[in-house]
């Protein structure tokens, strides 16, 4: 029997391994009939990067672009927030994503917005989706190809089934405070959490959901490759936390992206009782009438 590399023996700790996919997995497989690509790059307006572009430049072969900020509720003020389920049955049908289809997601930061959109497609019912581990830093790194060519993809069948639990509005979060039924994870920074740092979007207020704890996204990824450190160390890090693994979890950021990194790291935990905050901190911290935390 050939001995497992060492990446093999830590996703086998995971109870969900297949959720997480080396760069030597998507080599070998990125051919296969039933398997796509997705590059889901998102980033911050203040790093003046522009996904799109970087996605005609250089992808991985095959790959179609996912826009998380058009693949979303539009006529909302708040930024690319959960679209309705016709809107999105339609992007992924044009983008050739559906039933039957083993989908991969990486994007440009090692592991961010990836989040982002595997939380989404499983949000409406589509349960093949996986991340690439170390995302396009990666894959680069290791000197895989690339291209610049549009890819063409025919269109195909997505039957979109949103599943509520895996979403909170800002009314149950609201509700939650009282009650403490799930706790409430935020994936900011520890200053951003206590109020100390200011936030990079004008007009919120510092600071946190009361009765909230705070693990910043990045102590999920292993530092120089953003790959996602073992299950030992997540499950570390979450009870760390404070998070009770066994309980239910809401997990916050400050637009709804980071905090799908959160669930996900759950997720591979086997945690099945994970919801996202969708607005997050930009729509509490917007609205004066919502109570907030400073301080640890």
């Amino acid at each position: 029997m050939t001995k497992p590399l060492d990446d093999e023996r830590i996703r086998m700790s995971y109870v969900n391994p297949n959720s997480l996919v080396s760069t030597d997995w998507l080599a070998e497989h990125a051919k296969a009939p039933d398997v796509r690509i997705v590059d889901a790059s998102w980033y911050m307006p203040a790093a003046n990067r522009n996904p799109r572009a970087e996605y005609d430049a250089a992808h991985i072969p095959g790959a179609v672009f996912f826009d998380i900020d058009e693949i979303a509720d539009t006529d909302n003020s708040l930024p690319h927030m959960v679209p309705s389920p016709e809107k999105f049955s339609s992007r992924m049908r044009k983008l050739g994503l559906g039933d039957g289809n083993r989908i991969v997601i990486y994007d440009g930061s090692g592991l961010v917005s990836a989040a982002r959109a595997w939380w989404l497609i499983r949000l409406f019912g589509h349960e093949d989706v996986a991340i690439l581990d170390g995302g396009l830093p990666k894959w680069k790194a290791e000197g895989r190809p690339l291209e610049d060519l549009p890819v063409k993809l025919a269109e195909r069948h997505f039957t979109s089934r949103i599943n509520s639990f895996m979403l909170r509005e800002k009314d149950q979060v609201l509700r939650n405070i009282d009650s403490n039924r799930e706790q409430v994870l935020d994936a900011r920074s520890a200053g951003r959490f206590t109020g100390s740092e200011a936030e990079p979007r004008e007009g919120l207020r510092g600071g946190h959901i009361p009765n909230s704890h705070n693990l910043p996204f990045t102590e999920l990824l292993n530092e120089g490759d953003s790959t996602v450190r073992t299950a030992e160390e997540l499950s570390a890090a979450f009870t760390e936390a404070g998070i009770e693994l066994k309980q239910p979890v809401i997990t916050s950021c400050g637009s709804g992206i980071t905090a799908c990194v959160l669930a996900f790291g759950l997720h591979l935990l086997g945690h099945r009782r994970v919801a996202v905050f969708d607005g997050s901190w930009t729509e509490w911290g917007l609205d004066e009438t919502t109570p907030v935390e400073t301080g640890q």
